[in-house]
């Protein structure tokens, strides 16, 4: 058994963070959204995978993931010319997967459920296709699924204008060896991609035993800011745990759970969790609230923070209005005269300056 990530793509969506870096490595709780799927596949008992990347984030993700061996894995990265569709992505990396089952995980996707409970019915079943669903409230947005009562899917509708069914297509699929003979038979879509949709209704379509099952867990597309926050909120509600390794002055205070790496230093600050500060950063008269993530070597002084996530190296000074709801990019500066409104919202791309006057 293999796996597949998908880590390419352009990330219109997160926009212009994306310009300068690839959507995958956005962090959720100060970890790279790409670094989950490659923990739950490894979980999972799956040591080979492929990660398709793109010509201009590619090399940043070969950087920062490496071959593997920090997640107990080996990894090999496939070249992806340019954005044609998930199927395409999968008849790029062919060479790797030879005729391997495999699993193939969207890379800017985040799921509660272990793959495990999935890998077992794909296997002891032998099954052609297991498609994992999600009941979502606005289905035309998706790839759309509708299943007979033993699970097996009937059609397959790739973002209908009049959805059959409220069940969504997660971005985890699992495969035999056929998927690449369906792939093979079809032809791109109307905005010119091979969707993975018509390879999975070809495989339908030629009675091969296709089946799926629904997530009992959240999920979450982290491809637009909100979603990123949302995703962000979710995993320090659920995973985070109090671990204090930087230094503290006497009049810092920390409320709840709250994780402050070594090398920070907190100097008058009052930090409310569940919240996460990375290394080596230098937080002074701040207030850092719920549901925020400070990435390493940030500078926050004289300003208040809440909900949002702030990017490796970002300055923010002298910010006299709360910042919230808000995604700040890799060192990204913010500097602020007086008379400002009441709350701000941003999304700051790397390497920007702020000045507002």
């Amino acid at each position: 058994m293999k796996a597949l990530i998908l880590s390419g793509g352009k990330g219109t969506r997160l926009r212009p963070l994306t310009y300068t870096g690839a959507k995958q490595l956005v962090p959720v709780a100060n970890k790279p959204i790409l670094w989950y799927g490659i923990e739950a596949i490894a979980a999972a008992g799956i040591r080979e995978i492929g990660i398709v990347i793109g010509p201009e984030t590619g090399e940043e993700v070969k950087v920062k993931t490496g071959n593997g061996d920090g997640f107990g894995v080996n990894i090999t990265y496939i070249l992806q010319e340019k954005p044609a569709g998930i199927a395409h992505a999968v008849k790029v990396a062919r060479d790797f997967l030879q005729d391997s089952p495999f699993i193939l995980y969207l890379g800017d996707n985040l799921i509660r459920d272990r793959l495990q409970e999935f890998l077992a019915k794909f296997q002891q079943q032998q099954l052609d296709g297991l498609i994992l669903l999600r009941e979502v409230k606005n289905p035309s947005a998706f790839g759309v699924a509708t299943v007979d009562d033993r699970g097996r899917i009937l059609q397959l509708i790739e973002k209908p204008k009049n959805p059959p069914s409220n069940l969504a297509l997660v971005g985890v699929y699992f495969f035999d060896s056929s998927i690449h003979q369906a792939i093979a038979t079809i032809q791109p879509s109307a905005r010119g991609e091979l969707e993975i949709t018509d390879a999975i209704q070809t495989l339908i379509s030629q009675q091969h035993n296709v089946q799926a099952m629904q997530l009992s867990g959240w999920w979450l597309d982290t491809g637009k800011k909100d979603d990123l926050l949302e995703a962000n909120h979710i995993v320090l509600d659920e995973f985070l745990e109090t671990k204090i390794s930087g230094n503290l002055d006497e009049h810092s205070q920390i409320y709840g759970r709250v994780e402050v790496s070594e090398g920070t230093q907190l100097i008058n600050c009052t930090i409310r969790g569940p919240a996460i500060v990375g290394k080596n950063c230098h937080l002074e008269n701040c207030f850092i609230g719920p549901y925020s993530s400070i990435a390493n070597n940030v500078t926050i002084i004289d300003t208040d923070i809440d909900h949002s996530v702030i990017l490796s190296g970002a300055k923010i000074v002298n910010i006299h209005q709360r910042i919230v709801d808000s995604l700040i990019g890799r060192k990204a500066q913010l500097i602020l005269a007086p008379k400002r409104p009441k709350a701000l919202r941003f999304m700051v791309g790397d390497d920007c300056k702020i000045e507002l006057q």
